[in-house]
Order: structure tokens, then C-alpha cells, then sequence
């Protein structure tokens, strides 16, 4: 990677006033004493996203059962219009997309979709670094299709502990898998993954494949229509700023419409023929026919606040900061914490990363205790990570200058020895 940084807080501020972002800084909620870099967990409450739950709100207590369709926000096409507001975000046609359920019931659903064991091919390929939640989902799933997960579920090993590499994962795309479900970025090194390559590499040996875009979702560009991904799912509540607990996404390729969804509910029917209160079943003809219930109204409210904040800021601008943000870091770990037994776990290539930096350190727990008490947020990932998300909405360069300082103090003066070894209950 070509260094392109200085040191200096000098040099940081003159990247924030040259920061084509900065305005959207103060849209989000950012505590005055606080440095948040726990975004690719939790992003920041925006105003933006305040007002459309106030507005959700309001329209309950003015309009009642008539909120369902009345206003130009009803509830009862919730999903479809906030779905439609991913399009250029995730490189989807409004059709294609659903906001519904959340990422591990969204994740359920598709496979019970698209997983069809039949003959040899009766295997789904994960890999060992997936976020758990994956899983035991897919466990759960081959369970309830009569197989084995430790015969059924493949899991591809990763080389560094880190990483995956896309040869191996491809080599892992034999005759017998039915289905591939991979993360587009891992959770723990930031890394992101070549989706259109496992595509094809998929379609060619004539396997389904989907991705988790959690950590990808809002921070990186996707095409997933143009890359034909069979399906995807993601929740909304990291990069796209829409709140704890928020409602997820799901994404299933144009070509799978039709196909009858593996579990069935009346949210999944025709919008024309849904209070038909018929008992046979007229099938949604997009992605919204992977819905199961009812929308969490105030759950996907906030979404149309946090979109509408992305989508003026632009997916191309806040990829080319967020990389930016990135190798800025990564820069100051280098030249700054390295001597102090830090290294970055994060590939260094722009096209290998996602938007948050994996700093390792024997006594990761410890640090990240001691970086919240003087003021920054990160997150712990065991064994050795301390996860640091600058976000492009509301992150400035001056806050990794200062973050990095505060590291070195903590360690040079032992700071973080005054801390348990313990993480807590919540990391």
C-alpha cells in the first residue's frame, strides 16, 4: 500500500476541512466527549432517523388503523418503498428487494428457499470465521431437512486465522454442496470478499449461493443484480445508521421470482389479495414475497430517515472516505502503535477491505476497557481485536489522530493494567 499520509494533527485537520462529507456530520448525534468508532455495531442516531420515527408516531395518533394506507407513508407498503431506497446502494432493482424480519429469521427463510439436497448434493459451504448467528441457522436448517450439520455443513478453513482465500473456498464447491452462504465482508479482519467471483465460481458448478452483507451493507459498493447473487440479507442497524434492533433487508435475484418461499406468512402474499382472507395462497411477485409478518412499524420507520442520509451523501463518496479513513489508520498503527506490539489485521488492498480496521494486541480486552474510559468507543472481538469503524457520515480525521494517541498513552503509561482480563457480558 502506498503511503499517501502524514503525521501530525496539523495534517488531519487539513483533511477534514477538505472533507466533501463534513456537512452530514452534524445531522448525527455525536457526544461531544466521545470519539464513536463502534459504527460497523451500532451507527449513530441521526436526526434524520429521529424525525421519521416522530413522524411514524405522529401518523399512529392522528390516523390509527388508517395509518396501514393512508398519508405517503403507509405502513402497508412499508417494506417495498424502504427496500426500493437500497437500490443504488446494493445494486438491485426496486423489485428485488424486502425490508422485513431480521437478518438471522431473513437468513432462515431464503434457505429454506433455495437449500434443495437432493442426490450427492446435499451440503451447505460456510466458512469457520462466519459470525455464529450463521451458523446455527444453517445447523438448524439441515436438522430440519433430515441431514447431519457434522456430516452437512461444510465449513471452509481460513489459512491465517484472519482471512479467507476465494481458491480454497472455490475448491470447496464440489459435486456435493447444494448451497454456498458466505459473508461479503468478515466480521472480525474487515475483510472483504470477491462476491462476483464466488458467483460465478457457484453458478458454474451449478450452486446457489447467497451472501450476509452485515459489514458490508452501507459501507461498500454492491451489483449484486448485475453479479447474480441468488439471494442476500443484511440488517440495517451498522452502516446504515437505522438503530438498535432495526429491521433487516433481503434481496432475492429477479430470476427466483416465482419459486415459493420455504416459510410462508401473510405478509409474503399479493398486496391485491391479501385481505382477501382466502386460505389459498397468491404468492408477492418480487423480493416481498419473502416477507413473513407484519413490519415493526417504528423498527423500519427510522430507515426512511437514515437512507435518505446515505443516499444524498452518495455510495461512491462514502466508499472513497471511508478507504481513505481506512489507510489513514492503518498508516498511524503502522508508524505510531507497532513499536508497542500492535498490528493490523485488516487486508491492506482497497479491494480486499471493508470499512472498519481489525487492531490486534495480546491484551485487546484490556485496551478497549481502558480506550472507552478515556472517551473513544470501539468493540472487542475475541481472542485479540480491538474493531475501529470510522464511519464517513460523522467520523473526522482528527478523531483517528486523536484515537491513536490516546492508544499509545494507554500502553506506554500501562493504563489499561488497571483493567480485568475479562470481557463483558456484551463486547
Amino acid at each position: 500500500m502506498i503511503n499517501r499520509h502524514q503525521l501530525g494533527p496539523e495534517y488531519a485537520l487539513h483533511k477534514d476541512e477538505e472533507d466533501p462529507l463534513r456537512r452530514f456530520r452534524e445531522r448525527f448525534y455525536v457526544q461531544p466527549d466521545r470519539i464513536y468508532l463502534d459504527g460497523n455495531s451500532l451507527g449513530l442516531a441521526s436526526s434524520d432517523a429521529e424525525a421519521a420515527i416522530l413522524r411514524a408516531l405522529d401518523d399512529w395518533k392522528q390516523h390509527g388503523i388508517d395509518g396501514w394506507t393512508t398519508g405517503d407513508r403507509p405502513w402497508f407498503y412499508m417494506a417495498e418503498a424502504l427496500g426500493a431506497q437500497q437500490s443504488s446502494l446494493m445494486g438491485a432493482s426496486p423489485a428485488e428487494l424486502a425490508v422485513t424480519g431480521t437478518t438471522t429469521v431473513n437468513l432462515h427463510t431464503l434457505v429454506a428457499t433455495f437449500c434443495r439436497p437432493e442426490g450427492r448434493r446435499t451440503k451447505i459451504l460456510a466458512d469457520e470465521l462466519n459470525f455464529p448467528s450463521d451458523i446455527y441457522a444453517l445447523q438448524s436448517e439441515i436438522r430440519l431437512k433430515g441431514g447431519d450439520p457434522a456430516a452437512d455443513l461444510v465449513l471452509a478453513p481460513s489459512r491465517d486465522g484472519r482471512t479467507l482465500d476465494e481458491d480454497d473456498l472455490i475448491a470447496r464447491m464440489t459435486e456435493e454442496v447444494a448451497l454456498v452462504v458466505l459473508p461479503g465482508v468478515l466480521y472480525r479482519s474487515g475483510q472483504l470478499l470477491d462476491m462476483e467471483r464466488l458467483t460465478r465460481a457457484a453458478h458454474d458448478r451449478g450452486i446457489l449461493i447467497g451472501f450476509d452483507c452485515c459489514h458490508s451493507a452501507g459501507a461498500v459498493p454492491h451489483r449484486l443484480h448485475d453479479w447474480g447473487a441468488d439471494f442476500a440479507f443484511w440488517c440495517t442497524y451498522k452502516y446504515l445508521n437505522a438503530g438498535p434492533g432495526a429491521v433487516a433487508t433481503l434481496f432475492v435475484h429477479e430470476r427466483h421470482f416465482g419459486t415459493r418461499p420455504g416459510l410462508l406468512g401473510w405478509f409474503g402474499c399479493h398486496k391485491d389479495k391479501q385481505f382477501d382472507m382466502a386460505l389459498e395462497y397468491h404468492q408477492a411477485p418480487g423480493a416481498g414475497a419473502w416477507q413473513i409478518s407484519s413490519p415493526n412499524i417504528f423498527s423500519a420507520a427510522s430507515l426512511y430517515g437514515s437512507l435518505a442520509v446515505h443516499n444524498e451523501a452518495g455510495m461512491a463518496a462514502i466508499r472513497a472516505k471511508s478507504l481513505d479513513q481506512t489507510e489513514y489508520l492503518m498508516f498511524l498503527i503502522d508508524e505510531l502503535l507497532a513499536p508497542l506490539g500492535f498490528t493490523v489485521g485488516t487486508p491492506r488492498a482497497e479491494a480486499r477491505r471493508g470499512g472498519h480496521v481489525s487492531l490486534e494486541h495480546p491484551d485487546a480486552v484490556r485496551i478497549c476497557k481502558a480506550l472507552k474510559a478515556q472517551g473513544v468507543i470501539p468493540d472487542f472481538r475475541a481472542p485479540n481485536v480491538v474493531r475501529l469503524a470510522p464511519v464517513a457520515l460523522y467520523n473526522t480525521y482528527s478523531e483517528l489522530w486523536e484515537t491513536v494517541q490516546i492508544l499509545r498513552r494507554i500502553v506506554m503509561e500501562g493504563l489499561h493494567e488497571q483493567f480485568s482480563g475479562e470481557r463483558g457480558t456484551v463486547a
